[in-house]
């Protein structure tokens, strides 16, 4: 079982196929009509199963179009290399380097290359309507791609798949909303697949056929060789989103689901936070807003959310279980790398459902901090509120550091603030000036 991955970064490098023009790939030229040109048998045959299956009608079929593996090599190459896609890269690069994400050494645009073109065997351009096909690729891995692009075809449609991708500035519901259109059309996919949409229909199924999934990508080495972070990444808006649709349709028609997109990781994860009597009712993330650093610039600024906020939690833990409860109280957050005379800081507030939720990942992310810099165990006195961790200079990592984390209130609301800088740097931001918009109180 496989799945065409899209070439999308979740912190906005969905420039490879999103930012291109209509003539990135190759001269313009005539251009087939829709419903002709190559593979038009497919979309002849995939066209009408799926509007049968979601109860929409396409507006107009996509037209479809070859592309040599260099051609999209070279444009995937463009856009990275672009002003928006290094800085988008270089951003998320330095704040997982922070996190102990990645390797030091690990060049993160060389890696999205590598990966990309290992992946790509099609892909919809919303900016063209355009569906691509990579010559060469197996036939029945060019039906599973098409099948899938046709999907993205029709949800742009009803929805504008570009500006859903070019949400930068909020990562948590860029990935949220990314992983209902990526889950919609996994789900699609196999259903109208002869040979796993009888499996999808059996009990057990699903689960059966997501562990194919993930037991596949081993056979790609440089997705298998890549850090953890990154695959998850790339899995989770096909797996975790698939498994969100799926609970959708259970109970509710699946023409809704474009026109009521979850805002968050957390409403993809947790079925209290999204499937509520109202939507007024739902666990919407409160807006954190870090001020201005008192000192040195703001390299990158962005938000994890739940998924990356487990993530993060489970490199250092090495328990999902751990890193899944500590994660689960997440109401929202923003952090920033800020650029310093003595090298890169971060800085990241997190507001949480409860005191107690707080208190839980203030412990989680103080262990996973102590054991990320392999410090020994500081056994803080029972119902401490901060951390302090010393970091001596080491020459494999640089220079020493202080790691903090505290516990404050804001607004009626628990957060913690977790801060990792250059030895002897004072707080680059004032805690007191950290703001909330939206819930003030517990729901």
């Amino acid at each position: 079982m496989s799945l065409s991955i899209r070439p999308s970064w979740r912190h906005g490098v969905t420039a490879v196929v999103f930012l291109g023009g209509a003539c990135a790939l190759a001269a313009c030229g005539d251009q087939p009509k829709a419903g002709e040109g190559p593979y038009a048998d497919l979309v002849a045959e995939f066209v009408p199963k799926i509007e049968k299956e979601l109860g929409l009608p396409y507006k107009t079929p996509p037209r479809v179009e070859r592309r040599t593996r260099d051609e999209v090599a070279k444009f995937v190459r463009k856009q990275l290399e672009s002003e928006r896609g290094r800085a988008q890269v270089a951003g998320q690069e330095a704040v997982y380097r922070l996190l102990g994400q990645i390797p030091d050494t690990l060049q993160l645009t060389v890696l999205l290359q590598k990966l990309l073109e290992e992946q790509i065997v099609g892909y919809y351009d919303p900016a063209t309507k355009v569906l691509y096909v990579v010559d060469g690729a197996p036939e029945a891995l060019i039906k599973q791609t098409v099948s899938h692009e046709l999907v993205h075809a029709l949800q742009d449609q009803y929805v504008a798949i570009d500006s859903i991708q070019n949400r930068t500035e909020d990562s948590d519901r860029q990935v949220a909303a990314q992983a209902v259109l990526e889950g919609q059309a996994v789900l699609m996919q196999l259903r109208i697949d002869p040979n796993a949409g009888p499996m999808l229909k059996m009990p057990g199924g699903w689960d059966r056929i997501r562990d194919m999934i993930r037991d596949g990508s081993v056979g790609m080495p440089v997705f298998a060789s890549a850090p953890r972070t990154v695959r998850e990444g790339l899995l989770f808006p096909y797996l975790g989103g698939a498994d969100f649709v799926r609970r959708f349709i259970e109970q509710r028609p699946e023409k809704e689901l474009l026109t009521d997109l979850p805002t968050s990781t957390k409403q993809i994860l947790n079925d209290a936070a999204y499937f509520t009597p109202t939507a007024a009712e739902r666990d919407n993330a409160v807006t954190v807003t870090l001020p201005a650093p008192t000192t040195g610039t703001v390299f990158f600024t962005n938000t994890l959310g739940e998924f990356e906020t487990r993530l993060t939690l489970v490199q250092h833990l090495k328990n999902d279980e751990v890193a899944r409860r500590a994660a689960g109280g997440v109401d929202g957050d923003r952090f920033a790398v800020i650029r310093t005379p003595g090298g890169d800081a971060l800085v990241w507030a997190s507001v949480w459902d409860s005191a107690v939720d707080a208190a839980d990942f203030l412990d989680a992310m103080g262990d996973a901090a102590r054991r990320r810099y392999e410090l020994g165990r500081q056994d803080a006195p029972a119902g401490a509120t901060v951390r302090r961790y010393d970091v001596p200079a080491n020459p494999k990592r640089g220079g020493a550091r202080t790691v903090t984390l505290s516990l404050e209130q804001v607004r009626g609301k628990p957060v913690v603030l977790y801060m990792d800088l250059p030895a002897g740097l004072s707080a680059p931001v004032d805690k007191s000036r950290i703001t909330l918009d939206g819930p003030a109180s517990g729901r």
